[in-house]
């Protein structure tokens, strides 16, 4: 493959991981704003404390959809520390996300219905591009070709001729 071949398919790939984290996270926006507004209507909660809530929901939600949809292909060994991480780093767009409605709430006094919901989606966008960043270089890594090769070769080595092992198989490279 050319140098342009391999850059074009390269490009396609992160693409397409585009797209699906933006379906997931679309998502996750819509969840974040509906349980955002929600609690703000039905409750007596402080702006910040209701995004926080919303916040929290959307992050379930949102792994669900990273780990089965966007990067369902990727590193599945480790879940527990895929876990850990995603929720690390969730914690850090969350404080990214509610620290800039926390500011324009509290430091500029802008709490309308509408000043909260745009303070929100802006602190959601600048989370957005940390959450993106972490997930896909920390959380949900791409399997290293040296282990896809060698996951390739052991379900290969399983492939054995109707010969008897050793005969014919895929692996010794002999003849059936």
């Amino acid at each position: 493959m050319t140098e342009r071949g391999a850059l074009r398919v390269r490009f396609d790939q992160v693409a397409r991981e585009v797209a699906k984290f933006g379906a997931v996270g679309a998502v996750g926006t819509l969840v974040n704003f509906a349980v955002f507004n929600l609690v703000r209507h039905v409750t007596d909660l402080q702006v910040v404390r209701a995004s926080v809530i919303a916040t929290a929901v959307a992050i379930c939600c949102n792994y669900l959809g990273f780990r089965y949809f966007t990067y369902r292909d990727r590193d599945k060994s480790g879940r527990t520390k895929e876990l850990t991480l995603f929720l690390l780093f969730s914690l850090v767009g969350l404080v990214i996300e509610n620290g800039v409605l926390y500011v324009a709430t509290y430091g500029f006094d802008w709490d309308s219905r509408l000043q909260s919901n745009v303070f929100k989606f802006l602190g959601m966008a600048i989370a957005t591009l940390f959450r993106f960043w972490s997930y896909r270089t920390w959380v949900f890594r791409a399997l290293p070709a040296r282990e896809a090769v060698a996951h390739a070769e052991s379900f290969l080595d399983g492939a054995e001729s109707p010969g008897g092992p050793g005969e014919g198989s895929v692996r010794s490279g002999r003849a059936a």
